[in-house]
């Protein structure tokens, strides 16, 4: 059995190996101080740990590249044993080459999770892309809520396709976008994640292949690793355009992956808002190629430039409801703690979703509910919304001006939404940016937490969670937790005592 799960071929290679992904930091092929060979490996090596090369692609044959290249193919040959030797490519007679990893390095697992409460006084937390909840809606919504409990409260409160009057508000918002929904199409969550968690086990058992963004969602990520399916990495294009489409119907036709993950609005980590065509094209071509298309909106409603003119929903393109199954959440658009999500698919396939949940949590919170239903119902939706993009816009702008000011070799392109920032980190390691930024009082996910395999290294996420004094002192110690990366002296870091936010 091979071990790649998508190929790359040789003009796509060559262009990339042409692009300013991979000459920034390397000399040019056939540079006067590096040998062809050798450049084309760094080259191979910076595309794959950025992640422009998914991790287990198979790479075109040596005479392929060397002639789509112009070069010899004792060249290309060499860089390929170069790279074997250095564990960015694996290779058996009869399957081709493929790209990896290095073995011996995992994964970071630290960076995501909340910070402890009584931590905040002394570590400035940008692991976490929420934010704080929108009063006085939160409390307003408990009230409402409290008010709607008591004849829920002489049933039995299991109501597995989630409460009718959510479902029904849920449908009608849906409707109002122009995708005509009925209640029977919605069943609600436990978070986006137990949408994503449901979705994965009835869609794609163990084994399964699931192409997704590259980078993408950390936790979701994790989610599938655990569920044993074969993660298909798919490069974004470049800044914040979107999808590489040629890159998606390649990776559909060579390796027909049962499900894609993807988030076209605002996408987590990159910001990047997928173009309405982009949208067509990529559940056209999920249709032709059978597999079914899984679009995350947690970050839908959170436009933050008020001139910006959003595209459709991905839905929109399937009238028929067969090809796209759609996942929602509160958790960012109103309130983390809030653990309200939901899907929107056929009615048949909601069906088969709510008859496999009394295998997994039977149901979700009753009092949550309502609360969700009494926002959307009342216009505390709409209301506290505006309360947080006017919130996230400053906190966005804030932390640009700080990072600019700081580290002003740090390359990102600012997103027009979302709650976070993609940052290239000037040619250090986000995971040692990391770990010396959580010594210095700074917590911040590195770049391969977003990667299958280790790719972005190069890269940390910021989040859009802090504003004033706080974003500058959190650029502060970011500049210097890459000083002394830089320098090789992270050893010796040390945590300050207390910070006043």
């Amino acid at each position: 059995m091979t071990q790649w799960t998508s190929s790359v071929g040789a003009p796509q290679l060559a262009r990339l190996l042409g692009s300013p992904h991979a000459r920034d930091t390397v000399t040019p092929l056939g540079g006067r101080r590096t040998p062809a060979y050798r450049s084309l490996a760094d080259r191979v090596r910076l595309l794959v740990l950025e992640g422009h090369v998914p991790v287990a692609a198979r790479l075109p044959a040596e005479r392929e590249l060397a002639t789509a290249l112009s070069v010899s193919r004792t060249t290309v040959a060499a860089a390929y044993e170069a790279l074997r030797a250095e564990g960015f490519l694996e290779s058996r007679r009869g399957a081709g080459s493929w790209t990896a990893v290095p073995a011996g390095n995992p994964l970071p697992t630290r960076g995501l999770d909340p910070l402890p409460p009584e931590a905040a006084g002394s570590v400035i937390d940008l692991g976490c892309a929420a934010l704080t909840a929108p009063e006085p809606w939160l409390t307003r919504a408990v009230q409402g809520a409290l008010e709607e409990l008591p004849p829920y409260a002489h049933t039995h409160g299991d109501y597995p396709a989630g409460l009718p009057a959510l479902r029904q508000a849920l449908a009608d918002r849906y409707t109002a976008r122009g995708i005509p929904t009925m209640p029977e199409q919605i069943m609600v969550t436990t978070g986006a994640m137990g949408a994503v968690a449901a979705i994965c086990r009835l869609m794609a058992g163990r084994g399964e292949r699931v192409a997704v963004e590259s980078p993408s969602y950390a936790n979701v990520l994790q989610l599938m690793r655990e569920a044993g399916v074969r993660l298909v990495p798919v490069a974004m294009a470049g800044g914040l355009a979107g999808w590489d489409l040629a890159a998606w119907r390649q990776v559909l036709r060579d390796a027909a992956p049962r499900m894609a993950y993807v988030i076209a609005d605002f996408q987590n980590p990159t910001g990047a808002l997928a173009p309405e065509e982009q949208r067509r094209e990529l559940v056209e071509a999920c249709r032709a190629a059978g597999t079914l298309l899984v679009a995350d909106e947690t970050m839908s409603e959170l436009a933050l430039d008020p001139d910006l003119e959003l595209p459709r929903p991905v839905c929109a393109f399937d009238p028929a409801g067969n090809a796209v199954i759609t996942v929602g959440s509160a958790s960012k658009s109103f309130w983390g703690g809030l653990r309200i999500g939901w899907v929107r698919a056929a009615p048949e396939v909601i069906r088969t979703l709510v008859a496999a949940r009394a295998y997994a949590d039977l149901c979700t919170p009753v009092l949550d509910q309502l609360a969700v239903t009494w926002l959307l119902n009342t216009g505390g939706w709409g209301e506290s919304l505006d309360i947080k993009r006017v919130q996230t816009r400053e906190n966005r702008d804030a932390l640009v001006a700080a990072v600019r000011r700081h580290l002003p070799d740090w390359e990102f392109t600012v997103p027009r939404g979302g709650l976070t920032l993609w940052v290239r980190t000037g040619g250090l390691s986000g995971s040692r940016i990391a770990e010396a930024g959580e010594r210095l009082g700074v917590r911040v996910p590195s770049g391969p937490r977003f990667g299958v395999d280790g790719a972005f290294e190069g890269y940390v996420r910021l989040p859009f969670t802090v504003n004033g004094a706080v974003a500058e002192e959190a650029a502060t110690r970011l500049a210097e937790a890459a000083r002394l990366v830089a320098s090789g002296a992270t050893a010796a870091v040390e945590m300050p005592r207390t910070f006043v936010a």
